[in-house]
């Protein structure tokens, strides 16, 4: 079965310090970097998603959204975590590109299903920000396409720990 790893959203706003920062995301670091080399040292697919939104995304609060803004295309927070390994032979995947459509899954208008599809990949490894939010939309999706995912649970942090929400989002991850 071809496997390939999914890192979701591991960016600057999202990361220590950033605009919206999840929770003790220093700690995960390690772990999603030791993650990225076992897959690239056994020459599988390594695909980045990102937060890639407009300066007047409908997530926003200035917009009448619940979030701060946060990854805003071509400025320092929408940049990867500058810790992060970023393989030469990686997939970057953006969403949330339109300033009117929300867009928590990697699979959300990114065309990923497909070119997944087209490279023989059936098998999904997940980790990264934010638990409760975008690795579950994209575990959901990933799930609704017919992959198998396994979510590595010691690489992914919620922005709420202990949260109803987190707690849902860990419950429809370990129950599938």
């Amino acid at each position: 079965m071809q496997d390939a790893l999914l890192v979701v959203d591991m960016q600057v706003d999202f990361c220590a310090g950033g605009a919206l920062a999840a929770h003790d995301t220093v700690s995960m670091l390690e772990t999603v970097n030791a993650l990225i080399d076992e897959y690239t040292d056994k020459n599988k697919l390594v695909i980045f998603s990102r937060d890639w939104h407009p300066s007047d995304h409908c997530s926003f609060r200035e917009q009448g959204g619940q979030w701060p803004t946060h990854c805003v295309a071509g400025t320092p927070g929408a940049e990867f975590h500058p810790r992060l390994r970023l393989p030469s032979c990686s997939l970057v995947v953006s969403k949330a590109t339109a300033r009117d459509k929300e867009a928590y899954s990697a699979f959300d208008g990114t065309g990923l299903a497909a070119l997944l599809d087209n490279l023989g990949i059936q098998s999904l490894a997940l980790c990264g920000i934010a638990t409760e939010y975008c690795v579950r939309a994209t575990f959901e999706d990933a799930v609704r396409n017919n992959f198998h995912v396994i979510v590595r649970q010691s690489a992914i942090r919620p922005v709420s720990p202990g949260s109803p929400e987190e707690k849902e989002a860990l419950g429809i991850i370990q129950g599938a």
